[in-house]
């Protein structure tokens, strides 16, 4: 298993997959990531997350059933696995005990510099 450090973008897909649950594969994923930040995915830079995140052993894949929709070629499905929300849940509890050490004034944008 590669390193547990889990990066912005690698948490973003870990919640598109969490979110689409049964449905969490290539192109719906990429779909709900473009919906919710709004900006621009490739492909490759989808499924290199992917393929790094199954690696650290964050998500697993399999494949679903081939579709006649699909031309007869199968779904890799993803889901994420006990170690992927673990990682999660501490990549949360870190952002939430930083977000609660920053001052008031700190965030206030009416004050200057």
């Amino acid at each position: 298993m590669k390193g547990t450090y889990l990066g912005e973008f690698q948490e973003i897909v870990l919640l598109a997959v969490l979110i689409l649950q049964d449905e969490a594969y290539g192109t719906r994923i990429q779909e709900e990531i473009q919906n919710e930040m709004k900006r621009s995915l490739s492909r490759g830079a989808l499924h290199t997350a992917l393929t790094r995140l199954e690696e650290k052993g964050f998500l697993k894949s399999e494949f679903g059933g081939a579709t006649e929709e699909r031309g007869g070629r199968r779904k890799r499905l993803y889901t994420v696995t006990n170690l992927g929300k673990e990682s999660l849940n501490e990549a949360r509890a870190l952002r939430e005990q930083l977000w609660n050490k920053v001052p008031n004034i700190a965030l206030n944008t009416s004050y200057v510099l």
